[in-house]
């Protein structure tokens, strides 16, 4: 299987060169963990770096290295979250009746499209990268991808009519979906519209919009089709499930930016693209978090704002992937007295759906439990011994230690 790497956000132009992320092998890691380690997981997986195999990056950051001294968290903004709906389109609306032009979305879209500046500090001095984000409110709020802001000390956003950039704070962040909220301390702007999840489909055409390797001036845009939904792609916090697949081109810098439909309106964040070696190759792979699976975590992130992070189910199993071709998660080792334990979870079972939705591989199981909390039930349908059977576990929190 190969793995993936999420985008990192491109760091501000500097002298310093974009600093690669490092690259993740899935199927080695969790056959280690599994087998040798014993890890049990709600599907936890650790992971090891590889910077030798296939990846997906996520859509990175563009990075520069500074000198400067240690950022200060942004502090003079509200650090409230909006009471505002999101914005989406009515249900249905899939028609080409209002189809746009390239040029007409792009100037639909741009208000709604700033640049995000993330400064990290460290023992060496500072580090900035710069990603995308997209206004979800009128009165400030922006989405963007947990990996653009994750250990930043400082964040900025840059909206296109502007000269100046504004100080920005993160809300929340959900590293597990990849996506986090932030605020500026603005009012009148413009949000984007977000499509009906139902009114996306393989071949519909489509429109990214991001600031592509910080270059300067406005935002880059490419075009493509959706190639395919419903995808799922190991990261370095797991598993993103509920992807679109996309020929658009996306680079460095285009996280968090939107991927839009012939009239304008948001059906993904842009969060990771493939990258080839070793003689792999791979052209304008890119994938993007749909409008379905981020609208629930938009409305999770509210509810984080004021505290910690969203606890994860466990279920307590270890995972191996299946070696002869089949699809499916296989089991490899239950934990005692954990929830897959008590629901009759064994050895040697085949995982092949969660809650009635298909389970082709790890990725998609270790997705199916992310999204879960403690106290959470889920049904999990099982292949053994030439049986087929549905088994229910009730979820708990992680168990210390």
């Amino acid at each position: 299987m190969e793995p993936f790497e999420q985008l990192p956000p491109p760091p501000a132009p500097a002298p310093a060169p974009v600093r690669p992320r490092p690259r993740w092998r899935l199927g080695l890691i969790l056959f280690l963990v599994a087998t040798i380690l014993g890890g049990f997981a709600g599907a936890q997986i650790a992971t090891e770096r590889d910077d030798e195999s296939d990846s997906v990056d996520v859509a990175p950051e563009v990075e520069s290295d500074s000198s400067s001294d240690d950022a200060a968290p942004s502090s003079d903004v509200d650090a409230e979250p909006s009471d505002q709906p999101v914005q989406t389109a009515p249900p249905g609306d899939d028609d080409d009746e209002g189809a746009l032009n390239v040029g007409a979305i792009v100037d639909r879209i741009g208000p709604s499209v700033v640049t995000i500046d993330a400064t990290r500090a460290s023992e060496f001095g500072s580090g900035r990268s710069t990603g995308t984000g997209v206004v979800i409110t009128s009165d400030g709020e922006i989405l963007t991808n947990a990996h653009v802001v994750d250990g930043a000390t400082e964040v900025s956003v840059l909206f296109a009519d502007s000269v100046d950039p504004i100080p920005a704070v993160v809300l929340a962040r959900d590293p597990g979906n990849d996506l986090a909220l932030l605020k500026v301390d603005e009012t009148g702007l413009k949000p984007a519209v977000f499509a009906d999840p139902s009114a996306i489909d393989v071949g519909d055409e489509v429109v990214a919009v991001g600031f592509a390797l910080a270059l300067d001036g406005g935002p880059t845009v490419t075009r493509g089709i959706v190639s395919a939904l419903n995808r799922t792609i190991a990261n370095e916090d797991g598993a993103l499930d509920g992807l679109i697949q996309t020929d658009a081109a996306i680079s460095s810098g285009n996280s968090g930016g939107p991927l839009l439909n012939a009239r304008g309106e948001i059906i993904g964040i842009n969060t990771a693209v493939f990258t080839s070696s070793m003689g792999t190759a791979a052209n304008n792979v890119g994938f993007a978090i749909s409008v379905g699976e981020a609208l629930p975590v938009i409305k999770a992130l509210r509810e984080q704002a004021g505290g910690a992070d969203r606890v994860e189910g466990y279920l307590g199993v270890g995972l191996e992937p299946r070696v002869d071709g089949g699809r499916g998660a296989l089991i490899a080792e239950v934990a005692p007295g954990s929830p897959a334990e008590r629901a009759g979870i064994d050895v040697g079972d085949v995982v092949v759906a969660a809650d009635g939705t298909p389970i082709d591989g790890l990725p998609a199981f270790i997705a199916a439990i992310r999204d879960k909390s403690p106290g959470d039930s889920i049904d999990l349908e099982v292949l053994r011994g030439g049986s087929r059977l549905t088994l229910t576990a009730v979820l708990i929190e992680r168990p210390q230690g």
